[in-house]
């Protein structure tokens, strides 16, 4: 494990699900890094997290598709009868690709996450009701010494999804929010142009997130707002670099969400043209 940034995660074209080395940040926590390709837009990161102590704690659990590399850099750093907690910020595949093989293979892990949550999880995995831990927005735990408060991030995808701020170490665990497309893989947000980070968070979020398009503009700059008081020195995103010292210009790109135009995807006769395209 590197405990420096890196300049690039990989030099390699990201082509499938792609777990990378896993490297820290600082304060006993590492990236486990994965990136996910996505034709015609570019790579989008698909991070996990681990943080270190007496009871290691797993925030999310790797992509679908990049099982086998996520479970190596994981072993890397611990061991699993050691891991003692799983934070599940939501169950889209992208967070929860080894979630079942580490509930069998890390038998003293809890599982911490909502009650929306495990209802989704019970109609294609079973979920010990003993080795669950259930937090809502505005609940905090404590755990190694670190204060970890459970809040709801300004752009999600999913329901359940429960994010947190971890006082101890003023790092803050978006789940997607903050999330960007980018060109090529990164090991640090600042390494992007402020104009890359910015259109990509922007066209990340309308995806992700397409309901904010037509949010409420006063209730949006109320949470944001919330979020800004809360001076977050570094921010680990699901789906950014980490990003140290760039909270305000990240809320801020953020911000131009609200009252844009949604994304809309490809239509009938756009599949069409590709179909020839590959045929021809």
């Amino acid at each position: 494990m590197s405990t420096r940034l890196p300049t690039i995660i990989t030099d390699q074209p990201i082509e499938a699900p792609t777990a990378c080395a896993p490297y820290s940040v600082g304060d006993g926590i590492t990236v486990l890094p994965a990136y996910l390709p996505v034709p015609g837009m570019g790579v989008l990161p698909a991070n996990s997290f681990l943080i270190d102590g007496r009871e290691p704690i797993l925030v999310d659990t790797g992509p679908g598709g990049a099982e086998a590399g996520f479970r190596e850099a994981l072993a890397e750093l611990v061991a699993l009868d050691d891991l003692a907690w799983i934070w599940l910020t939501h169950t889209d595949p992208d967070h929860m690709g080894s979630l079942e093989w580490l509930l069998d293979h890390a038998p003293n892990a809890k599982l911490i996450t909502t009650f929306l949550a495990v209802g989704k999880l019970g109609m294609t995995m079973p979920v010990p009701m003993d080795r669950l831990f259930w937090v809502n927005p505005g609940t905090s735990v404590e755990i190694n010494g670190r204060l970890l408060e459970a809040l709801r991030p300004p752009s999600f995808d999913a329901p359940e999804t429960t994010a947190f701020y971890d006082h101890d170490s003023s790092t803050l665990f978006s789940a997607d929010s903050f999330g960007a497309l980018l060109q090529a893989p990164a090991a640090d947000a600042g390494d992007i142009a402020i104009g890359d980070l910015a259109d990509g968070m922007a066209l990340w979020t309308s995806i992700d997130s397409p309901w904010l398009t037509h949010t409420d503009r006063q209730h949006f700059d109320h949470g944001v707002e919330q979020l800004r008081r809360l001076e977050a020195g570094r921010v680990l995103s699901s789906h950014l670099p980490p990003a140290e010292g760039l909270t305000d210009r990240l809320i801020d790109n953020l911000a131009r969400v609200p009252g844009s135009m949604p994304w809309v995807g490809p239509d009938h006769a756009a599949l069409e043209q590709m179909l020839t395209m590959v045929t021809a």
